[in-house]
């Protein structure tokens, strides 16, 4: 007769003078002892072993993701399965006579098995979001999102299992009962639900990417974006903060994304010089004289001059007075100097639009409005050229006898009191 390693241990401790009630708690312990040792010694052996060779291989190989995959411990993951399996099938010969033990065994290797299955997809899901970030394409687009989504369902899978085991169901059995839970889990994760949706339409329609500026006023984020996860979407702050956002309020709430910026390699510039409407006035001869000194302006004073003559000439004029004919005036002659000084700067892009116009007049005066596009799109060179642009404007205007617009202060009217 063919007795198992129990049956061998029982008979043994019964011929030592044990009675059979101490000989079976005995058996068994001695039984759990063997299994546990098996077990420690294939782990050590997986361990030490095996997975010394495998470092020993990647650390030696030229490719980077291999090198990925052991530090996020896919190996080390996988090292556990070895002695489930032989546990596995060792049983039927450790416990051969008790198919009661054998089972429960069994299902319980079954549901470690399932466990460290889902942590190695989990560490392999990882380890390729890594891989993936050294490829230059990551920065177009965020696979993370993506991968959290697999791993949701790989979790899901796994406990389907798990309980499959436990209540020794078919897996379709609990496949039938999701949709008659669904509703109760829209309630329950509706964030995470939301945010799931969410991450894919950002990534799917490029909406946002890792190293993007973008601005959301009404969650007080504005900076540059370090992280998007299935939840949530990291920004760095430009004082250094991080906000933490929810994924789906970037698509059910408007946000700016200055990519355009980085992609077209400018910046637009759109500011105004408000002029003082008393300042306003026809240009005298003199004046005309003395900004043709002006190396922008002269060709256009002259040009323009001629055809003001011309045209005066034409319809008879009578120049004695201010209201006939046509004349040159200090600020419009100021508008075309600052297209011209534009349109000679090395940093202003000429291939897209430049306009210099004037906007409805206000109780602050009227609005010289300068449109055009900076080729220095970087924030600090960027913020330095306005600054430059306007410091010139504004101590050239006088030059034309106009005034910027500012309200009085104390000191306007100590002087008029004065």
């Amino acid at each position: 007769m063919n007795f198992g390693i129990g049956d061998k241990i029982y008979r043994w401790l019964i011929h030592f003078g044990l009675n059979e009630s101490l000989a079976v708690w005995l058996k068994i312990f001695i039984e759990i002892l063997i299994v546990s040792t098996i077990c420690i010694i294939i782990n050590y052996i997986a361990k030490k072993i095996i997975l010394s060779v495998i470092t020993k291989i990647v650390k030696h190989s030229k490719n980077k993701w291999d090198d990925l995959l052991l530090e996020k411990k896919v190996f080390h993951k996988f090292s556990h399965l070895l002695p489930a399996i032989i546990i596995y099938y060792s049983s039927i010969y450790i416990f051969i006579g008790h198919p009661q033990v054998i089972h429960y065994v069994k299902s319980g290797v079954f549901i470690y098995l399932i466990v460290i299955a889902m942590l190695v997809i989990n560490s392999f899901l990882n380890a390729l979001n890594e891989i993936y970030l050294q490829l230059p394409s990551s920065k177009e687009r965020s696979i993370k999102g993506f991968l959290q989504v697999v791993n949701i369902f790989n979790f899901l899978i796994g406990a389907i299992l798990i309980l499959s085991v436990l209540l020794n169901k078919n897996p379709g059995y609990f496949l039938t009962g999701i949709g008659a839970i669904a509703a109760i889990l829209m309630l329950v994760f509706k964030d995470t639900l939301l945010g799931l949706v969410a991450g894919i339409q950002l990534s799917a329609n490029d909406m946002v990417k890792i190293g993007d500026w973008i601005s959301l006023p009404s969650k007080n984020a504005d900076g540059t974006v370090i992280e998007i996860s299935l939840h949530t979407v990291k920004i760095e702050n430009w004082d250094k903060t991080i906000s933490m956002l929810p994924s789906y309020s970037l698509v059910s709430e408007s946000f700016i994304n200055y990519r355009g910026i980085e992609d077209s390699k400018t910046r637009r510039i759109k500011r105004s010089i408000n002029i003082d409407i008393n300042s306003i006035k026809f240009l005298e001869e003199s004046d005309i004289i003395k900004l043709k000194k002006i190396k922008l302006l002269e060709p256009y004073i002259t040009e323009k001059t001629d055809e003001l003559d011309k045209l005066n000439s034409k319809i008879d004029a009578d120049l004695s007075a201010k209201t006939n004919g046509l004349r040159l005036t200090n600020i419009g002659t100021f508008r075309k100097y600052i297209e011209l000084y534009l349109r000679e700067n090395q940093n202003v892009r000429q291939d897209l639009t430049i306009i210099v116009r004037q906007l409805q007049p206000t109780e602050t005066g009227i609005p010289i409005e300068l449109y055009f596009y900076s080729k220095l799109y970087e924030w600090e060179p960027y913020e330095i050229f306005q600054a430059d642009i306007f410091d010139h404007l504004l101590a050239v205007v006088s030059q034309f006898g106009l005034q910027v617009f500012q309200s009085p202060t104390g000191y306007d009217f100590q002087k008029h009191l004065k």
